[in-house]
């Protein structure tokens, strides 16, 4: 089985984001970038697969600048993925989701995958769009938010997450997932696993290199645009309330005042 795992580096998930005042993009350049902690689920899910499906291969697949291939060496090639694809190249800077899904589609083809993974989002944007995109562009069915995934007489067959409990859905290969967090606990990278990870290829295209006209991506190809941002407020001091014998008669003014009661 082919197996292919959408990863992504990200600004270290314990800092805050910082928004670039003139391009209105996350500041990526000068701070602290992993892989996105989201993708660690997916990669664990795919070498789970692999494990249980000898002489499977899996592919990790990003898109970012030239640095981000230490996180894929380091996230995932060092946990067991066999392969990596790092599409990077300054005509993407300003790729909305739609354009990103087309350059991940596009470098996803060149591998012919059974399965591929992918995070529900990315814990930078949060915009949960990229899975559906690439599901459609590669005529793929979509099957979301996975906390149990398994493969077998050619379909995969997943627990759907929900609010009360949880579905069970199935598609015939190839297919697109999208995996939870609770999926599973991802392993850690072993001494031998990072060692290894640094001899592992990892192919490297441009967009053009993929078929992809400078209109299609980047600034250029968006169709969304960020046109202003706002720092998000301090929150404020709550009331405090002392008991001076009116404390219940003070919250039951208060909840009725936010019509709680």
């Amino acid at each position: 089985m082919n197996i292919v795992v959408c990863v992504k580096q990200v600004p270290e998930p314990t800092g805050t984001n910082q928004i670039n005042p003139e391009s209105l993009r996350i500041q990526r350049d000068g701070i602290d970038a992993v892989l996105d902690p989201a993708d660690e689920f997916g990669v664990e899910a795919a070498l789970q697969l692999a494990e249980a499906h000898p002489g499977s291969t899996v592919t990790v697949v990003s898109m970012g600048p030239a640095n981000a291939i230490e996180a894929l060496r380091r996230g995932a090639l060092a946990r067991g993925a066999d392969v990596g694809i790092l599409i990077t190249d300054d005509a993407l800077a300003g790729s909305d989701t739609l354009a990103t899904a087309k350059v991940l589609a596009a470098a996803i083809k060149t591998v012919q995958p059974d399965l591929i993974l992918c995070a529900t989002e990315s814990t930078d944007a949060y915009t949960g769009m990229v899975p559906g995109g690439i599901a459609q562009i590669l005529n793929m069915p979509l099957l979301s938010f996975a906390k149990k995934l398994t493969v077998s007489n050619g379909k995969a067959i997943i627990q759907r997450q929900t609010a009360g409990g949880y579905q069970t859905v199935e598609a015939v290969l190839p297919v697109v997932v999208t995996v939870t967090g609770s999926i599973n606990t991802p392993r850690y990278p072993a001494l031998k696993g990072i060692m290894q990870a640094k001899k592992k290829p990892v192919a490297q295209f441009t967009a053009s290199k993929l078929g992809l006209s400078a209109d299609q991506v980047g600034e250029k190809g968006a169709k969304e645009k960020v046109v202003s941002w706002t720092p998000a407020e301090t929150r404020q001091a709550g009331t405090i309330i002392k008991d001076d014998g009116t404390a219940v008669e003070q919250i039951v003014t208060y909840l009725a005042s936010i019509k709680v009661i």
